[in-house]
């Protein structure tokens, strides 16, 4: 789950991160109000979890209060539409904070590398808008240190890795303190992600997290009450907001064959196929265990949502789910959606004789195999 900026800052500085003071608002007038508790010198930034709000238009710089509101009215509503987020997100609040002076901005993360089973920091003197491209280009620009399980952070390890990221001298110490307080933070709220970018370094010697990113582990959330709230609302895509609304397992993956499938190996297996077939994967979805006709109408609902969709392949293998009532499911859904559309169904297991005589007439194309039903539905929906 991605926190906004503001819930993100508030974590950091329960960990004694420094963090400019602001608040969100929803309204000019709240925005205002905010803006002149600071003289009016303020940064407004759009609340949206997307990357590239700035050179989207969602982040301004303002002297005056008035001024800042009369942006936030225009924000308010607004859709951003970015390089990193094409179809955009709208803009339903935004943080109003102080301005601080940066004398230089520096990056630094802590995230979980799956590659060495370890949480590892990642720190570079070269913070900013395009530290993507920084990672590309001078990738021996970016140090990282692996956090060992049993042990944590040496703080000979920290200091040896802030003088080989060539942070400045004078700022190397504050840096160090930095980094402890991140890793803390990390393992207490099950993170899966901080990142402090730009962090930083003002003209009177202090490191302050000026954006902060921080993204909690779903399975965790139980112990972090305080942001359920918002979970919903936290996926940048807009279908995938809705799928976790609806309790659906739900990724949105960019091709045009849309995959429904009951467990997630099932799933996967069967973009597996889709791609050997010469298919384009729209999305992960795992309709789940035991699910009844109504779930999995919502389900096609989902698929239907993306534009890009060119054909459905439903791969069912009935266990605890039943196959009869994924078919339930699957006619209700084409009486009240009519997409023009190919849609193809391997359906096994459970009750499978009974879902297929169901299905017999309907729109929706048979197959015996999971294979099989992978290269009719491409041949279907390239045809």
């Amino acid at each position: 789950m991605k926190l906004h900026e503001y819930q993100s800052k508030d974590v950091l500085a329960r960990f004694g991160v420094p963090v400019p003071g602001g608040r969100v608002a929803s309204d000019a007038e709240t925005a205002r109000a905010i803006a002149s508790e600071f003289g009016g010198r303020v940064v407004v930034k759009a609340q949206v979890l997307m990357g590239g709000r700035g050179k989207a238009g969602g982040v301004k710089l303002f002297e005056d209060a008035d001024a800042a509101a009369v942006f936030t009215q225009e924000l308010i509503g607004k859709r951003l539409v970015s390089i990193q987020n094409p179809a955009g997100m709208v803009v339903e609040q935004v943080l109003v904070a102080e301005q601080i002076a940066i004398a230089e901005e520096y990056y630094v993360s802590v995230l979980l590398d799956r590659a060495a089973a370890k949480n590892v920091v990642m720190l570079s003197a070269k913070g900013g808008m395009d530290i993507e491209e920084v990672a590309a280009t001078e990738p021996d620009a970016i140090v990282r240190i692996h956090i060992d399980p049993a042990f944590g952070l040496c703080d000979y390890e920290l200091r040896e890795a802030v003088q080989r990221a060539k942070i400045p001298a004078p700022a190397q110490r504050q840096m160090v303190e930095m980094i402890k307080k991140l890793a803390k933070a990390f393992v207490e709220t099950d993170a899966e992600l901080i990142e402090i970018n730009p962090c930083a370094w003002t003209p009177e010697g202090k490191l302050i997290a000026a954006d902060a990113k921080v993204s909690i582990d779903d399975n965790a959330l139980f112990r972090h009450k305080a942001f359920q709230a918002t979970a919903d609302d936290s996926a940048e895509d807009p279908i995938e907001a809705e799928a976790a609304r609806r309790g659906i397992a739900y990724v949105r993956l960019g091709g045009d064959i849309g995959i429904i499938g009951n467990g997630a190996g099932l799933v996967m297996c069967s973009l597996d196929e889709v791609n050997a077939a010469g298919g384009r994967p729209a999305n992960f979805l795992d309709v789940g265990g035991g699910a009844q006709a109504e779930r999995v109408h919502q389900c096609v609902e989902l698929i239907l949502m993306d534009p890009n969709v060119k054909g459905l392949l439903i791969n069912i293998f009935g266990g605890i789910t039943r196959a009869d009532e994924v078919a339930k499911g699957l006619l209700t859904a084409f009486e009240t959606v009519d997409p023009n559309l190919p849609v193809v169904a391997r359906i096994e297991g459970t009750a499978a004789e009974e879902g297929k005589a169901m299905l017999d007439g309907s729109r929706i194309v048979p197959a015996s195999s999971m294979r099989e039903a992978a290269a009719k539905i491409v041949e279907l929906a390239y045809a």
